[in-house]
């Protein structure tokens, strides 16, 4: 069928045969020494994970999987010893009552301690370390500040210093703070995968051709000027010109036009999309590091590093609480020892001070809501890689969708079927018109077969079939004479053209002839999802700007935004230009969510304050986006700017409750109302701890309550 001259030329495919990438072709290109990683997104403030740059993705993947394995590892192990040192605490079968004391000990209990310190603690002490060197204190400074104090303290009193040990407070401590890393750092794996997905869209290998001959070669030896064999249905392995040959190329997911484009002989191709229906010979243009999709790789790789910064709220309370809890204990020392008291008793107040300083509850206050919020959140169709972003959704002033597969299904469908003569009804049209659409691989005759058998449509066979050269088709069906034609065959032939055929400039439509006569016709269109317009309504109760940004034509684009009533759109942008438009916004004071699902999306949401995904799109959008809409529901951005207001909430609660009794307990630990009689003792400052602890887990936990229902 050859409709390469209607006025439709540029029609959509089926978007999802080609929108999931190969990913077995990774490892070919693993060692191209231009993908390089920005890994500070990755840096929790761990010594074990900081500063680390490997050479490529995968190295970097690999790691921060390995480190989660280490945290598990160390946090079950000191699990294991924080039982027996709980069990044979002095202070702690004192609180509870009972008394069993093995002989020995305080040396027991010193060397199951000394294996928790060093083997438990170690990754906070390498990260105090790494925090001091950037002259940066957070988490890492004060746990390994609590669980040094501690131990060392202990230690002294096992030896001969006079005082009560510390070693059941270490043992908990390190435990609870391995578990909250442990679970921090599984909610953002994965984050370092974008541009290895973005690589793994080239083929590994290219058919070039010498001669009269063709030979595969790897896609590194290919050269400038060669000429390459494009067979249908594969990907184009580099930008060119086409030399011989005309197909139509889905470039959906590279520019965002949602129609597969004709494209004749000097046209260029760009590589990674994928060629239609015909073989193409193409002259190769650029490869590696000046193709087209490196340039995308690029800009993907900038756009993280400029988000990479974001600071979360647990490390600048940990970051403050560090100045607190070292000059509240020094300040302890100093005023005991100038009253007169003896040295022991004041440092014995300075090192209660201190351990209390880092409560138990500020390690789970954060990994806790997060993990919590993005079990939630899946369950309602979303997915959570950047917690950051997610915490910040509550600030999103201006929504930037792209069309295709957003704001719209992503497949070229049947919009409208009409019947202009009463003795065929809209199914016949269509079942008619079936006929000489089902062996064409072209974009309309997808579309129309598309609906016959969502329709279970039998479809008749043809006969005669004839392509009418720029015009349509036409073939005998069932004894009639059936032709799918353009608007242009309509006019040439004098067939006045129906008033309300045209009821949408994004439409395109086909008209059916049968017998010489005009019976109906057929529009197909990017469908807009039915969820759209009830989301946009949401927003903009909600004061949050919604834009579009497509790759897309003018007509198309604002036919669209006039639809769903748009505060404006940009028709035929390319993917350095949706960068642009989010730093225009962002320029603005707005804070910018961008949404899409295609590789050209891919650079527009690393550089917005918050990223979104949808599911149907390419795994390059979702793995560079900081959320995924499972479902590519509009309407769920609605539910993540109330998720995400609602974590925020309870992440603020939870370090409150978190630091809230230190307030109290500091105080009282460094002996204020010594002159009342009373001075807070470490056994009440555990239960205080404990406590707090325990009301930040059950106030996490009412966050299902609170999100769970939509």
């Amino acid at each position: 069928m050859d409709h390469s001259k209607m006025d439709h030329s540029k029609m959509n495919h089926d978007k999802d045969d080609h929108s999931k990438m190969d990913h077995s072709k990774m490892e070919d290109l693993k060692s191209d020494d231009h993908i390089k990683m920005d890994h500070s997104k990755m840096d929790h403030g761990s010594g074990d994970h900081s500063g680390h740059n490997p050479g490529h993705g995968q190295m970097g993947h690999d790691h921060h999987k390995m480190m989660i394995a280490d945290f598990r590892k160390r946090f079950w192990v000191t699990l294991v010893l924080t039982i027996p040192i709980l069990f044979f605490s002095p202070m702690i079968q004192e609180f509870f009552g009972y008394e069993f004391l093995l002989p020995g000990n305080p040396y027991i209990l010193f060397a199951l301690s000394t294996i928790v310190y060093f083997f438990g603690g170690w990754p906070f002490l390498k990260g105090f370390w790494s925090e001091v060197k950037k002259g940066a204190p957070g988490m890492m400074t004060l746990i390994s500040m609590a669980i040094s104090v501690a131990y060392f303290y202990s230690t002294a009193t096992v030896f001969g210093l006079r005082g009560e040990d510390f070693f059941w407070e270490l043992s908990t401590l390190i435990a609870i703070m391995l578990l909250g890393h442990w679970i921090e750092m599984k909610s953002v794996l994965g984050a370092s995968k974008a541009l290895q997905l973005l690589v793994s869209m080239m083929p590994a290998e290219a058919h070039r051709v010498k001669g009269d001959t063709i030979e595969d070669i790897p896609l590194e030896d290919l050269l400038k000027d060669d000429v390459i064999l494009v067979k249908p249905g594969e990907k184009v392995p580099a930008d060119g010109i086409i030399v011989d040959g005309s197909s139509y190329l889905n470039e959906s997911m590279l520019t965002g036009e949602s129609k597969p484009v004709k494209k004749d002989e000097n046209d260029k191709v760009i590589g990674g999309s994928v060629n239609g229906n015909s073989t193409l010979k193409v002259k190769v243009e650029h490869t590696g590091k000046d193709s087209y999709l490196n340039k995308v790789i690029t800009m993907v790789e900038e756009a993280q590093k400029t988000k990479s910064k974001m600071q979360n709220l647990s490390d600048r309370a940990a970051k403050w609480l560090t100045y607190i809890a070292l000059a509240i204990g020094f300040g302890t020392l100093a005023v005991w020892l100038i009253l007169g008291f003896p040295f022991v008793y004041a440092l014995e107040r300075m090192v209660t001070v201190m351990v209390i300083a880092c409560p138990h509850a500020l390690g789970l206050a954060i990994p806790l809501v997060v993990a919590i919020s993005t079990a939630v959140s899946a369950q309602n169709g979303l997915l959570i890689r950047n917690r950051t972003a997610f915490e910040e959704s509550r600030k999103i002033s201006a929504l930037l969708f792209d069309k295709t597969g957003t704001l719209t299904k992503g497949d070229f469908g049947v919009t409208r079927i009409e019947s202009v003569d009463e003795k065929y009804s809209t199914d016949e049209v269509l079942r008619l018109s079936s006929a000489l659409e089902q062996s064409s691989e072209h974009p309309i005759a997808v579309g129309i077969i598309k609906k016959v058998k969502e329709d279970k449509v039998a479809i008749p066979k043809p006969e005669n079939f004839k392509a009418i050269t720029g015009k349509g088709v036409e073939a005998n069906v069932e004894g009639k004479k059936v032709k799918v034609v353009s608007p242009g065959y309509l006019r040439d032939e004098k067939i006045t053209i129906p008033e309300d055929a045209y009821s949408d400039a994004a439409e395109t439509v086909v008209f059916v002839l049968i017998d010489g006569q005009l019976a109906g016709y057929i529009a197909l269109a990017d469908e807009i999802r039915p969820e759209s317009a009830e989301a946009i309504k949401i927003f903009k109760k909600n004061n949050i700007k919604v834009l579009m940004a497509t790759g897309d034509n003018e007509k198309t684009a604002k036919a669209v935004s006039d639809k769903l009533g748009l505060d404006g759109y940009y028709a035929e942008v390319l993917p350095h230009q949706k960068v642009e438009i989010v730093e225009e916004l962002q320029n603005k004071g707005e804070f910018v969510a961008m949404t899409g699902d295609g590789v050209n999306d891919a650079p527009a949401l690393a550089k917005a304050n918050v990223g979104i995904a949808v599911g149907s799109g390419t795994d390059v959008a979702a793995e560079t986006a900081d959320i995924i809409l499972v479902n590519s529901n509009p309407q769920d951005i609605a539910n993540l700017i109330l998720f995400g207001k609602a974590t925020y909430n309870k992440m603020i609660q939870n370090l409150i409750w978190a630091t809230g009794y230190n307030v109290v307990a500091i105080p009282l630990a460094a002996g204020v109302l010594y002159s009342s009689g009373f001075v807070l003792g470490p056994a009440v400052g555990a239960v205080f701890m404990s406590l707090s602890t325990v009301i930040v887990a059950i106030n996490a936990q009412l966050l299902k309550r609170k999100i769970g229902k939509k």
